[in-house]
Formats: C-alpha cells, structure tokens, sequence
C-alpha cells in the first residue's frame, strides 16, 4: 500500500531556528529518508519552500489566484515522504520515527490514484 507521510509542524527560518538546530534537523531528516530508503518503501521525499511563497487557487469564473496558504493554523505542511508498505501498521510505524512527529503533527494519508508514465492507477485499500 501506498501512503504520503504529510509532515506539519511550526514555520521557522533558517535564522530563527539557528545554525545547530538547522544542522540537528537537517542530519535527523536525513538520516531518516536514508532509513526509509534502506527498508525499501520510500518512493519520494519532498522538503517544501516555506508557506509565505505558496499560492492558492480556487475555482469559480473567473479562478481566483491568491498568495499564501491561506490555512486556519500555525502549523504549516512542511514536506512529504511517500513510502509503499505493507498496512497503516506499518505506515504509523515510520510516521513515527519522523524527526517531525516530535514538534508536530504527521498526517497519514493513503494514495488514491497515481499518474505513472503516461497513464493513472487507481488503489483500493478497503
């Protein structure tokens, strides 16, 4: 099965955070990306630009384009691991050897369809 570790936790800069802390942080995401790949289930890692740099999109005519996240929280999607197991067992397992999940929330989120090389495949986890 197929799910998207969505990390949320508290925006900081690189200069809020302070040098050792990026540093920590960097080594511990890292460290665990090499674990995930070293088992075998991850599939893509993603560190995101912060928040202040997104865009939002909304339906309606004409669409309506709008900077920022526009979220009701302090915590921001920071980045995503997308990792192929065998259950939710074992995706809350990983969830939570996120260096994340110590500061803020992972979202477990399973994989619906995926668009590969041309063409979508749908999964089924009933």
């Amino acid at each position: 099965m197929r799910y998207t570790l969505l990390l949320h936790y508290p925006e900081m800069s690189a200069t809020e955070l302070g040098p050792e802390a990026l540093a920590d942080g960097m080594r511990e995401f890292d460290d665990y990306a090499k674990a995930l790949d070293a088992a075998g289930v991850l599939r893509s890692a993603e560190v995101l630009q912060p928040s202040s740099v997104t865009t939002t999109v909304r339906g309606g005519d004409p669409l309506r384009v709008q900077d920022g996240p526009y979220a009701d929280t302090k915590e921001q999607l920071g980045g995503t691991f997308v990792i192929e197991v065998d259950d939710l067992d074992q995706a809350i397992v990983w969830a939570g050897k996120a260096p994340s999940v110590n500061w803020g929330a992972v979202e477990i989120r399973p994989s619906g369809t995926r668009f590969l090389d041309g063409a979508w495949t749908s999964f089924d986890y009933r």
